[in-house]
């Protein structure tokens, strides 16, 4: 063995401790759960953000979904379906608490309990509150703004590169405006 394998194997073997080492000493603090104080703070920049708000009409849909198929195979039953399906749901609407707090653990494992505090601050002053309600407006009308931008840029970058080469091969560009030769 040479000493210059020797040494990338020595490399090597040391690469490979220092990355058990690290990955050995960071899985317990990954392990480890929040405290309920950081809990709370995700609880609360949850409720702040409204972020799982937008999954409040799956019992619902999933609940009239059951009730149509049922239905479907076996449309005497209609009334009996109907209150049986309702009345499961109202059962099952308590689990919705599960999923609040697994989204409190998916908060607080990402973010501080000082980000959380800041986001549920800035979330429940005038401003946070003006950005969740206009947010999405603001969104799309600056979605509008980029495409007509981009389209206006493709077709510049378009017609300024046409100019620049026909000037660089010696052609004469052709005009968009009134000369009587080809438009793009």
């Amino acid at each position: 063995m040479t000493k210059m394998s020797m040494a990338r194997g020595i490399r090597h073997c040391a690469l490979t401790l220092a990355t058990v080492s690290a990955i050995g000493l960071s899985v317990p603090a990954l392990a480890q759960e929040p405290s309920a104080e950081h809990i709370a703070a995700a609880r609360g920049a949850i409720n702040a953000i409204s972020a799982t708000d937008q999954f409040d009409a799956i019992l619902p849909n999933a609940a009239q979904n059951l009730k149509t198929s049922l239905i479907q195979t076996a449309p005497n039953l209609q009334e009996v379906i109907s209150v049986t399906v309702d009345e499961t749901a109202i059962e099952m609407a308590g689990r919705r608490a599960d999923l609040e707090r697994e989204a409190a653990l998916i908060y607080a494992k990402n973010f501080t309990l000082e980000e959380l505090q800041a986001i549920d601050a800035f979330y429940n002053s005038e401003a946070g509150k003006k950005l969740l309600q206009v947010g999405p407006i603001v969104t799309r009308e600056l979605l509008q703004a980029a495409e007509v931008w981009s389209n206006g840029i493709a077709r510049d970058l378009s017609q300024a590169t046409d100019e620049a080469l026909r000037a660089r091969l010696g052609e004469t560009p052709v005009t968009q405006e009134g000369d009587g030769g080809d438009t793009q």
